[in-house]
């Protein structure tokens, strides 16, 4: 409810979706159809719609550019579909997820916030989403990676803040790493409030 935020140390706005995009910041929410996909839309339409600056402007749509950046991160997220036409809702889970994740890479952000980035996904699309978010914290982005599976925090992260009670609780460093360690701050917060 309260708190302010910065971004290369200046405070920064992210009062609405597109003050967050305009600031680099994209979310990755973990309801993905009910927040995230539009069903009936192509692959294509999905992936780019976070980026329309990019495949409209003077007014006119520019479907080459639309489609090369569609078919660039189709390739690189490896997603399973006849084409970039298919609409979405016929994919996996998994493969609706990496078109989602896309479409904030094709944004461009500085700073992605990912909500249970692999809640109702198979093994196989998990292991591509983690090494997709491996390649981007390489490559400089910061990774907020909000999930409730212990081992894939333990996994995955450099820092894990364990919070309860909307409140930080605890601030781990990997040699603290830990199922036990993390319920234990998450229960002792609760049992204080």
């Amino acid at each position: 409810d309260a708190g302010t935020q910065e971004s290369d140390g200046k405070p920064v706005d992210n009062g609405t979706p597109k003050k967050a995009m305009d600031n680099g910041v994209a979310m990755l929410s973990e309801d993905r159809r009910l927040v995230g996909l539009i069903p009936k839309l192509s692959i294509k339409k999905n992936a780019t719609l976070a980026s329309l600056k990019r495949v409209i402007y003077g007014g006119y749509t520019h479907p080459r550019e639309e489609e090369r950046l569609a078919i660039e991160y189709f390739k690189r997220m490896n997603v399973k579909a006849p084409s970039t036409e298919t609409r979405i809702e016929s994919l996996s889970g998994g493969n609706q997820q990496k078109v989602l994740l896309a479409r904030w890479l094709i944004a461009n952000p500085k700073v992605l916030l990912l909500d249970e980035p692999t809640r109702g996904i198979d093994v196989g699309a998990k292991v591509e989403i983690y090494k997709i978010m491996t390649d981007l914290a390489r490559q400089g982005r910061a990774i907020l990676m909000i999930s409730s599976e212990l081992p894939e925090l333990i996994g995955m992260c450099d820092r894990i803040y364990v919070m309860s009670a909307g409140r930080v609780t605890a601030e781990l460093k990997p040699e603290q790493y830990s199922q036990e360690t993390i319920l234990q701050y998450a229960m002792n917060q609760i049992e204080a409030a």
